[in-house]
């Protein structure tokens, strides 16, 4: 007589690799090297590693590319409960790397985007050139949606994914950083990172739309109106974050969540998340993101949005980012020492 699963004691524990359906399928594990980003599985648990210490982890064209090859590595691995998304270095991710998109206009940027195409290099510097005049002045917005929503559906393949999603964060998670933790299913983070969109300030609107679904709509409009951070800590408080804690503890913190939704059946997290995703998908995500995209072109390519790309094109980008952000006294992220614990002022 064949043996039943259910005469093994928790049987339902044993995960997908223990399904009949894999019965004889070896998984092999691919030797793959992305560019911005590195992958390794343990046990049930893919952990998946931004991995551009030197630049902040900054975001480049090869990002969404990656992110989204990654996740749907993990998403097809039968051994994998649930995906862990962090950053190496000093913090998790410094939004998108200007010293290519703002400073050089991306053609200088090492990039795989094909020639000739919506995301070519040289087509969006013509598209996003500030010192064009006459009929080569002519921006195109669609042009820029094409490139832009490129970046978004890599990022949203966290919230797509069948398997639940956590975001460690530490140090910083900072404009276009804060699309892709947003995106993800759970954050935990350190009490003292640095966690929001500067760029409302001028030369950007947070292209993935997540502010208003994570944090509600008075508490999305205090940060994004100001372009003021929240702590890690002020994360937790306000719902952002599912938990902060000491820098010290991210690590120790993290696994213990990690590993109390890897005992979980496959099956079951895929469930419960395709059932609590469809709430999301009834307030518009996929509305948001659009609508986000579109205007944060805009911002880019409104009087001001020249203005400042023609400062960090002149003098760099990090004295740019200066002048915009010491007037509200954030330029720093020492404003989010461990012992802060207030809302912004």
């Amino acid at each position: 007589m064949t043996e039943h699963p259910g005469q093994r004691p928790a049987a339902w524990r044993e995960g997908y690799a223990a399904s009949p359906a894999f019965r004889d399928r070896e998984h092999a594990d691919a030797d793959i090297d992305y560019a911005t980003l590195t992958y390794e599985r343990d046990d049930r648990v893919a952990r998946i590693t931004f991995n551009r210490p030197a630049a902040g982890n900054a975001i480049t064209s090869d990002t969404p590319l990656d992110l989204a090859a990654a996740v749907e590595r993990a998403d097809l691995d039968p051994r994998v409960h649930v995906i862990v998304l962090s950053g190496r270095g000093k913090g998790f991710c410094g939004g998108y790397d200007l010293s290519i998109f703002a400073e050089r206009q991306g053609g200088a940027a090492p990039t795989s985007d094909p020639t000739g195409t919506a995301i070519d290099p040289v087509v969006q510097a013509r598209n996003h050139n500030p010192f064009a005049s006459g009929p080569d002045a002519v921006w195109d917005p669609m042009l820029d949606y094409a490139m832009m929503s490129r970046f978004n559906r890599g990022f949203a393949s966290l919230l797509y994914a069948n398997k639940p999603t956590v975001a460690k964060l530490h140090g910083f998670c900072v404009a276009g950083g804060t699309d892709i933790a947003l995106y993800c299913d759970q954050i935990i983070c350190a009490d003292d990172t640095k966690i929001g969109y500067p760029p409302t300030r001028v030369w950007g609107v947070p292209a993935a739309g997540m502010w208003a679904h994570r944090l509600g709509d008075q508490r999305a409009k205090r940060l994004l109106l100001t372009g003021d951070c929240l702590s890690g800590r002020q994360a937790a408080e306000w719902g952002l974050a599912i938990e902060s804690c000491p820098a010290d503890e991210l690590d120790e913190r993290t696994e213990e969540l990690v590993q109390r939704i890897a005992r979980m059946p496959v099956n079951q997290l895929m469930m419960v998340k395709l059932a609590l995703n469809s709430v999301l998908v009834n307030q518009g995500v996929q509305n948001s993101a659009m609508i986000s995209t579109v205007f944060d072109g805009v911002s880019r390519h409104s009087p001001e949005g020249f203005a400042f790309q023609l400062r960090a094109a002149t003098v760099g980008f990090r004295e740019a980012v200066r002048e915009r952000d010491e007037p509200f006294g954030d330029y720093k992220r020492a404003q989010f020492d461990a012992k802060q614990a207030s809302a912004p002022d």
